[in-house]
């Protein structure tokens, strides 16, 4: 069917409950890269290394390094997944499942089927987001009641990630080229977006890069509601602007997914 411009929140919720159906029967080969490894991350790099640092130098940008780290690493985990979802399942919908050429010969459209999967990662991601933040609170990693705001922040970061990515994936032939986004693309970011060092300790001459990063953007923000503004974002203005700095991700990224959608889905 030819697919409209404007979707449907009856549709979409209809796509978000296709992917819980789907989700409820594969859930258990997602639980490593959504929980087991960003804990073990969090274990090795806050607890272990994080008690070298605290004993040699006191502190990172005013907090023990289990603090500054676990905001970093909910943001990094949250931004990792989202890419990978963001990559094989999109194609596998056109290419080898054929699930959103199905879903668009109902009433549902293309529009529909973009939103819906991108709504279905926010889901995902707040709770994954919960759950880390669960217990990176029962280690010690959060000093703030206001630790509870890193939540929608980082899922906000998955999301600037996960339009953008969505929109590109679905117009290609094959996926040769996804291991290489993630590896050259979305690897580095993990690295040099602030997640377990301040992007100040990278040379002057790449270090204003971090501003076109989600992912330091959404660090910052995660950090500054886990610290209390003692490290992160800690104004109103600069968490203004990590926040615009995001939604235009997401904005942009929509424009363009909701049009390569319709694209692929209607030819």
């Amino acid at each position: 069917m030819v697919s409209g411009q404007t979707p449907s929140s009856t549709q979409v919720l209809r796509m978000i409950e296709r992917e819980w159906i789907v989700w409820k029967r594969i859930w258990r080969g997602s639980v490593f890269s959504a929980f087991v490894a960003p804990v073990l991350y969090l274990a090795a790099m806050g607890v272990g290394l994080g008690d070298l640092i605290d004993q040699s130098s006191g502190n990172v940008q005013g907090v023990s390094y289990l603090a500054f780290v676990a905001p970093g690493l909910l943001a990094a985990s949250l931004v990792m997944n989202a890419a990978g979802e963001s990559l094989w399942p999109v194609l596998g919908g056109v290419k080898w499942v054929g699930s959103y050429h199905a879903a668009v010969s109902t009433p549902v459209e293309s529009s529909d089927v973009y939103l819906g999967q991108l709504l279905w990662g926010v889901i995902r991601g707040a709770f994954n987001a919960a759950v880390f933040l669960v217990v990176a609170s029962v280690m010690g990693g959060v000093e703030s009641v206001w630790g509870v705001l890193a939540i929608p922040a980082a899922v906000l970061g998955a999301l600037a990630i996960a339009a953008p990515l969505s929109a590109w994936a679905i117009g290609r032939d094959d996926d040769a080229s996804f291991a290489l986004i993630m590896r050259l693309g979305i690897f580095p970011l993990f690295l040099f977006s602030g997640t377990f060092f301040p992007v100040s300790q990278l040379p002057d001459a790449i270090e204003w890069l971090a501003v076109f990063s989600p992912l330091w953007h959404a660090v910052e923000l995660c950090r500054g509601a886990t610290t209390g503004g003692a490290a992160g974002a800690n104004t109103l203005a600069a968490v203004a602007v990590h926040v615009v700095v995001l939604v235009g991700f997401v904005g942009a990224g929509a424009w363009f997914g909701t049009r390569a959608f319709r694209r692929v889905l209607t030819r």
